[in-house]
C-alpha cells in the first residue's frame, strides 16, 4: 500500500459509520454495490440473490475494508467474512463498529499481500476502489490471484483514466463538491478497462462483467450504467 494513502484514510477513519460525514457518497453508492455483488455471485454459483442467506457457507474477504461498510452487509447475507486493511485505525472502527451491531466480521490489519503468503483462499475476493491506491499494481493482484479458491470470483472497483475523471473524480468531488479530503486520489493512478484487464490476464484471470456508476446531480443518485465507463466502474472476474 501507499504510505501516504494509509495516513490519509487513517485520519478519517472515526467518520466512515457517519452518513453525513466526509464518506457520504460512499453510503449512497453502498447499495449499488452490494446489489452488484449479490447478484454476480448469485449468478455465477447458480444462487437465489432473494434467499434469506444468499451467500450461506462462502468465505469472502473484504480487501482496503476501511470502516466495513462492505464487510458488515455481506455477513448479514450469510457469509463468513474477513476484513483486511492497512490503516490499524480503520480496523479499530470497524471492529467497534461490528461489535454494536452484533455482526461477526474477522478484522485483519495487514495487507493482501501478507494474507496471500498465509494460505489463506476465499470463494469471494472483494477489491473495492482500492488498486488506484496501490504503489505495485502487479503485486497486489498477485496477491488477489493467490486469494481466490478455485472457482472463485473477484470484484474489482476503479476509476478509469479520463479527462472526464479528472474533472469529475478530482476536481469536481475534492475541489468543488468537497465530498473527499484534497489529494485522495491521484489521476495518474487511474486506471483504463484494458489496464485492468491486462493487469489479471498473466494470473490466469479474465473480466467477465464490466459497469459504470454515473452521478445524477439533479436527483443525487447513483446508478449502473454498463454503457458508461468514463469515471466509476466495477466488474467482476474470474479464472479461465
Amino acid at each position: 500500500m501507499d504510505p501516504e494513502d494509509v495516513a490519509r484514510f487513517s485520519a478519517i477513519a472515526a467518520e466512515w459509520w457517519d452518513p453525513t460525514g466526509k464518506f457520504k457518497p460512499l453510503h449512497r453508492l453502498n447499495p449499488l454495490r452490494l446489489a452488484y455483488i449479490r447478484d454476480g455471485v448469485c449468478k455465477r454459483l447458480g444462487r437465489d440473490p432473494l434467499a434469506p442467506n444468499p451467500l450461506a457457507g462462502l468465505r469472502v474477504v473484504d480487501i482496503g475494508c476501511g470502516g466495513g461498510l462492505l464487510a458488515e452487509p455481506m455477513a448479514r447475507m450469510g457469509a463468513t467474512v474477513v476484513g483486511v486493511d492497512a490503516s490499524e485505525k480503520n480496523v479499530h472502527t470497524a471492529a467497534v463498529h461490528a461489535a454494536e451491531t452484533g455482526t461477526a466480521v474477522d478484522y485483519h490489519a495487514t495487507t493482501a499481500e501478507a494474507l496471500a503468503a498465509s494460505g489463506e483462499k476465499f470463494d469471494v475476493v472483494l477489491a473495492m476502489e482500492v488498486i488506484e491506491h496501490v504503489a505495485d499494481v502487479d503485486l497486489f493482484v498477485k496477491s488477489l490471484s493467490e486469494l481466490l479458491a478455485p472457482g472463485g470470483v473477484l470484484f474489482l472497483a476503479t476509476l478509469n483514466r479520463t479527462p472526464k475523471s479528472f474533472a469529475l473524480a478530482i476536481v469536481g468531488a475534492e475541489y468543488i463538491l468537497r465530498w473527499l479530503p484534497r489529494g485522495t486520489h491521484n489521476w495518474r493512478q487511474f486506471l483504463r478497462p484494458s489496464e485492468l484487464n491486462a493487469a489479471i490476464r498473466p494470473y490466469g484471470l479474465g473480466v467477465r462483467d464490466l459497469t459504470g456508476i454515473t452521478y445524477n446531480p439533479l436527483s443525487d443518485e447513483f446508478r449502473l450504467n454498463p454503457r458508461d465507463l468514463d469515471v466509476n466502474y466495477m466488474g467482476w472476474a474470474e479464472r479461465g
